[in-house]
C-alpha cells in the first residue's frame, strides 16, 4: 500500500483529494438543503419529522452517511495540509495582491472560509446532529403514522434565538464563498476542463454556490420572522 500513501502525500494526491471530496459534499449540500425545505411545510414539522428519522434509521442512508463524516474529515486535513505546505512554499506574500490582480478573492482566502464553515459545522452538528442521536429529545405521535423525535420543534426553537440565526447567516455566507471557488476548482483538478463547457460549469458553479447557502440560510430567517408574530 506504499504507492497509496505515496499517491497521497503527493500535490496532485491532495488535490485530488479535496476536488473528490468536495464534489461529494456537494452532492450532500443538495439532499441537505432539499430535506431542510421541510420545515417550511405547514404541517405541524410532520413531514420534517418523518425525514429525520428516514435519514437516522435506513441502512443505505447511514453507509452514505459514514462516508460523508469521513469526506468531511479528509476535506479538512487535506486543507490544512495544502495550506501549511503553500504557506511554507512562499513565506513572503506577493508584492502585489489586490483583488482580483492574480487570484478571486475566494480562492486566496479559502483557509479562513472553511474556517468559518468549520466553525459553523461543529456548532451545528452538536445543536442537531448530536441531540438526534444521543440526547434527549421529546416525541410526538402522529395520528395513523406513529410516534417520532420530535427534531422540528427543537429546530424552531433554536430559530428564535437571533444569534444563532445570525450564526447560521454568517456560516452559510462563508460556504456560499468556500463553494465559488471550491466547485470550480475541483472541475479543474480533475482535469475536466474545455473550452466549449467550462464557461458553463463555472455559471452553474457560480449559481450553485449562491443559490443553496441562500436556501439554507432562508430557513432560520424565515422562522426567526415568524417566531416574532
Amino acid at each position: 500500500m506504499s504507492w497509496l500513501t505515496d499517491a497521497l502525500k503527493s500535490s496532485l494526491g491532495r488535490k485530488l483529494v479535496m476536488a473528490l471530496t468536495g464534489l461529494f459534499l456537494i452532492l450532500f449540500l443538495m439532499g441537505h438543503v432539499l430535506g431542510n425545505l421541510l420545515l417550511f411545510k405547514n404541517d405541524g414539522g410532520q413531514a420534517f419529522n418523518e425525514y429525520a428519522r428516514f435519514m437516522t434509521t435506513t441502512p443505505a442512508v447511514q453507509v452514505l452517511s459514514y462516508v460523508t463524516y469521513i469526506s468531511i474529515l479528509l476535506h479538512v486535513v487535506y486543507s490544512i495540509l495544502i495550506t501549511r505546505i503553500n504557506r511554507a512554499a512562499r513565506p513572503i506574500g506577493y508584492a502585489v495582491n489586490k483583488p482580483g490582480a492574480n487570484s478571486l478573492w475566494s480562492s486566496r482566502n479559502m483557509g479562513i472560509l472553511g474556517t468559518i464553515v468549520l466553525i459553523f459545522l461543529v456548532i451545528h452538528l452538536k445543536s442537531f446532529w448530536y441531540e438526534m442521536r444521543f440526547g434527549h429529545i421529546p416525541t410526538v405521535n402522529y395520528p395513523g403514522v406513529g410516534e417520532f423525535k420530535d427534531l422540528y420543534t427543537m429546530v424552531a426553537e433554536a430559530f428564535t434565538q437571533w444569534w444563532y440565526v445570525l450564526l447560521y447567516v454568517v456560516g452559510m455566507f462563508g460556504l456560499g464563498y468556500h463553494l465559488s471557488h471550491g466547485f470550480e476548482s475541483a472541475f479543474q483538478t480533475l482535469g475536466l476542463n474545455h473550452k466549449k463547457y467550462t464557461p458553463l460549469m463555472k455559471k452553474i458553479g457560480l449559481g450553485f454556490a449562491i443559490i443553496v447557502p441562500t436556501l439554507f440560510a432562508s430557513i432560520p430567517v424565515v422562522m426567526f420572522i415568524k417566531s416574532l408574530a
